[in-house]
């Protein structure tokens, strides 16, 4: 089991204490008919639909999404907050809950994802190639160490920095044009998207048909690149423990495996729908 590091840790739970509040209170007061549903911000379009199906098969009750970064939910899970079910990004938060004794059965793995570099359609800083992200005063974001995304991206860069093609520190000095630090993928998709940094590292799925036309992508090579893997577990203090096992299944069915591939994850079953 990897445990978040003790830094990364901290400033999760400190970026994830106004999000408790609202959270837990809402989820305490909210009716046994709604299944809450913690999802990490990549899924936002994906878990909507899935939930719009659960719903129609499921008369009476609702589904409430709580998004955000993995490692915000995780913690808020930790702390208190009432859900049903938790969707990560990737198996270490997963396993952070896990460790706690707060997943009522073991996680599934249920999708995967890659990485792609965006910078703005207008391309401020003349970015052609990959090796550009390195050039001093490049301005880059990432998610942070602590967030799912920004892992995966730093394994990246590392992975290219080993490549025939890059230079040994090219990892380095692209870690050194970092301007900013974001708590989800939605963030590091925000500001590239206002122009507010020049490049930065996202899933391949949330490069939408509504958001490409605000940016270019670059691909990266599949031999550096980095498969996200996404668990999904029925928490422990469900208190809806049934519908919680239905909407995993769901999740896992060829339908929800079907969303899964039209909102651009890579299903993990092969006759998804």
């Amino acid at each position: 089991m990897i445990r978040p590091p003790s830094g990364a840790r901290s400033a999760a739970i400190l970026s994830s204490l106004l999000l408790l509040a609202c959270t837990a209170g809402s989820a305490a007061e909210g009716p046994a008919t709604t299944l809450s549903v913690f999802a990490a911000a990549s899924l936002a379009d994906t878990f909507r639909d899935i939930g719009g199906a659960f719903e129609k098969s499921h008369a009476g009750l609702r589904v409430r999404l709580n998004l955000a970064g993995s490692q915000q939910l995780a913690l808020q899970i930790e702390q208190g907050a009432v859900a049903d079910v938790f969707a990560s990004a990737d198996d270490r938060w997963m396993d952070h809950l896990r460790a706690d004794s707060l997943l009522a059965a073991a996680p599934a793995p249920f999708a995967h994802n890659l990485l792609v570099v965006i910078v703005p359609r207008t391309n401020p800083a003349r970015i052609r190639r990959l090796q550009d992200l390195a050039r001093r005063g490049v301005k880059v974001v990432l998610g942070a160490e602590a967030v799912p995304v920004g892992t995966y991206s730093r394994q990246a860069l590392q992975n290219l920095s080993r490549a025939s093609d890059f230079s040994p520190d090219f990892a380095a000095r692209v870690l050194s044009n970092v301007v900013s630090e974001e708590e989800n993928v939605k963030s590091v998709l925000g500001k590239v998207q206002l122009g507010e940094a020049d490049a930065g590292i996202v899933y391949a799925s949330d490069v939408t048909p509504a958001f490409a036309r605000f940016v270019r992508v670059f691909e990266i090579p599949p031999s550096a690149n980095v498969v996200a893997a996404y668990p999904i577990a029925v928490l422990r203090g469900s208190k809806l423990p049934e519908a919680a096992r239905e909407f995993v299944a769901l999740v896992l069915s060829a339908e929800g495996q079907g969303i899964l591939r039209r909102r651009g994850l890579i299903p993990v079953r092969g006759d998804a729908r």
